[in-house]
């Protein structure tokens, strides 16, 4: 009713006999952190310090003086003894399933016998001053709260596309396989509002985990460092986390899962680096099954194909528009019509294919949602504005009429406008600091490699097939694919230089292209080689026939497939180290391929939510009456 007021609870209610040592105790507290970064959340006159903090829309009743204050945890690496007590009480106050953790433990070591060492890292959420998952987030499912300074997210409005965890360094937010959707720790807000602390810190066994307004040193603590052996980067984020580390180390500390890293103390900085640890030996394999059954090859088939639709596109208006005649000419060609059907058709089986990927492919439309911060939103927004364009020139195209002429161009700027924007937020969302290995200018130079050697031999095929493939055409077009091949294999020299000399998750990138891809990686370089100097050939001696394109297309293609895969294989994110079993890609992948995910208390599962859904659709197309199928595509994509 108007004018009522609702009643104040207390979402989480507190026992009268809580132990002291659960209580959050912050009397006083700094006015600015490490970075510079102001303690209080919002100024002292903002108006949200006169609101009620909302819990599942029910007005919480105050309790905790620091409210709108920056809190974070405090980790004493000495205490910890991986008893995993704190994922135990995170995963039951969230109900996460077995596979899910939002809080996990694992380890580095190092030295020799008898003076062997070992660290364990207890890690979640960080809550950081600059969350790179909320500004990468194109749903707008995570909020940077006032309250506490909480980064939250809500899974019911994630589509599950899995950018976030990509971009954040120290793989916070978690992907479910099953679920298709992320979730990640939420500081436990509402017993802070209670006066206590997040339940992973109340069940320590060791005092390792402490929480509070960030830059108190608990009670009994001396240091309060940024980072430890083993725990990434931190001028990404800023993340709100301090340690304490008092016990001398080995100057190598090793991972135990799979990741070929380890720290090596680097006395000048005063702190530990990733450098490499060839675990697997420097012996070159194809891996091939690997390569091309890859959990990404619906980014392989996307990016492929919106490139090569893109660098078609944009020689067939861009020539026209400029005069230049061999493309002019084109466009009175048999092949203009049918090419232009054909890129319809290609993109608009890249982009649902690209759909299908995510964990919820009926909420695709929640994609344009953060066109402010989210460069996937960006490319999103971008890409279906070129498919728009194209779409409608190539209708408008079919009418050989003067007044199609102006709606026809109309729609090219439009497509064209769609293609840049779309096209440099496709380059810059994979320019990711927690992902060395793609934060390179290689990536602008393949991506846009891959459109112009792509774009002119699908106009070059097509042409050929239908028989208007003039002589002109055929150099113009060759020289196109020369440049685009050279340009992608300059962009990998030089990346191949620059990885070689890194201090970061890129040495292990460069390590695995050399060993467990090696020889995939020199067979892609070979065709990409034979294919420049094949098209240069062709292009200054006007060869130009089936048998040198089609030759010249199968070495474009082949080494655009294994490059395309390899750029997602190959990366190496900036993460936390696991355990043996426990967060280690090396133990899930062989847990999916021995059957052994099929136990649930290994915290492995099958990736099912795209390729389920996806199969499940098809089924229901095939069996199901036409009466029924609204229905079943209602439950398939809703439960």
């Amino acid at each position: 009713m108007p004018g009522q007021t609702r009643e104040k609870k207390i979402m989480f209610p507190r026992r009268e006999n809580e132990p002291e040592y659960a209580l959050l105790n912050d009397p006083e507290t700094q006015l600015v952190n490490c970075h510079g970064k102001p303690v209080e959340t919002v100024p002292q006159n903002d108006p949200r310090r006169q609101e009620d903090f909302v819990i599942n829309d029910e007005p919480q009743e105050r309790i905790n003086p620091n409210r709108y204050k920056q809190h974070g945890f405090f980790f004493t690496a000495d205490n910890c003894i991986a008893c995993h007590a704190c994922e135990a009480a995170c995963s039951e106050k969230n109900d996460n399933p077995a596979h899910l953790a939002f809080r996990s433990v694992g380890f580095v070591e190092g030295g020799s016998y008898p003076d062997y060492r070992r660290i364990n890292i207890s890690m979640a959420c960080n809550h950081c001053d600059n969350p790179v998952c909320l500004k990468g987030c194109p749903t707008r499912a995570y909020t940077k709260f006032a309250e506490y300074g909480a980064v939250l997210q809500d899974p019911d409005i994630c589509f599950g596309c899995g950018y976030c965890t990509w971009v954040c360094p120290y793989n916070a937010p978690q992907l479910d396989p099953v679920k298709g959707q992320v979730s990640k720790c939420n500081m436990c807000v509402d017993r802070l509002e209670v006066g206590l602390k997040p339940a992973c810190v109340s069940a320590c066994l060791g005092k390792a985990l402490e929480f509070g307004v960030i830059e108190n040193i608990p009670e009994g603590r001396e240091q309060a460092k940024t980072e430890i052996p083993g725990f990434p980067r931190t001028d990404i984020t800023h993340p709100n986390i301090r340690f304490q580390q008092k016990r001398t180390l080995p100057r190598d500390m090793k991972r135990v899962d799979s990741m070929p890293l380890k720290y090596h103390k680097d006395d000048r900085a005063g702190k530990f680096k990733p450098v490499l640890d060839p675990k697997q030996g420097f012996n070159r394999k194809w891996n091939l099954k690997k390569l091309l059954g890859s959990h990404e090859n619906a980014h392989v088939a996307f990016t492929l194909s919106a490139q090569a639709v893109m660098g078609a596109f944009a020689l067939l208006v861009l020539g026209r528009w400029f005069g230049v005649a061999p493309l002019a000419d084109y466009q009175r060609g048999a092949a203009f019509v049918p090419v232009l059907v054909l890129m319809v058709i290609l993109l608009g089986f890249g982009m649902f294919r690209l759909n299908m990927h995510l964990g919820k492919p009926h909420r695709f439309y929640r994609g344009f949602y953060n066109l402010r911060m989210s460069p996937v939103s960006r490319e999103i927004a971008g890409v279906t504005l070129f498919f728009i364009g194209l779409t409608g020139y190539t209708l408008f195209s079919l009418f050989d009429a003067g007044w199609a002429e102006v709606p026809a161009n109309l729609l090219a700027a439009a497509g064209l406008f769609g293609l840049g924007y779309g096209g440099y937020y496709m380059y810059k969302l994979y320019r990711i600091p927690a992902r060395p290995y793609w934060d390179h200018w290689h990536t602008a130079a393949a991506f846009l490699g891959a459109g112009l050697a792509l774009g002119s031999l699908l106009l070059a095929v097509t042409a050929l097939v239908f028989g208007s493939l003039s002589m002109d055409q055929g150099r113009m077009l060759a020289a196109v694919v020369a440049a685009g091949l050279l340009l992608e294999g300059a962009g990998l020299l030089f990346h191949y230089r620059n990885l070689g000399h890194s201090e970061s998750e890129a040495a292990a990138s460069f390590y695995e292209q050399g060993a467990a891809y090696g020889y995939s990686y020199w067979l892609r370089n070979i065709l990409l080689l034979i294919g420049a100097v094949l098209a240069l050939a062709m292009a200054g001696l006007g060869l130009t026939g089936p048998v040198a394109f089609g030759l010249l297309t199968l070495l474009a293609l082949g080494s655009a497939v294994l490059g395309r895969a390899m750029f997602y294989v190959l990366v190496v994110p900036t993460t936390m180290p696991g355990a043996f079993f426990w967060k280690n890609k090396g133990f899930v992948e062989h847990a999916r391929e021995t059957g052994l995910a099929e136990m649930p208390q290994l915290g492995v599962v099958y990736e099912r939510h795209h390729e389920f859904k996806l199969s499940k659709l098809l089924q229901t197309i095939r069996q199901t009456s036409l009466k029924d199928k609204m229905g079943q595509f209602r439950r398939i994509f809703t439960g």
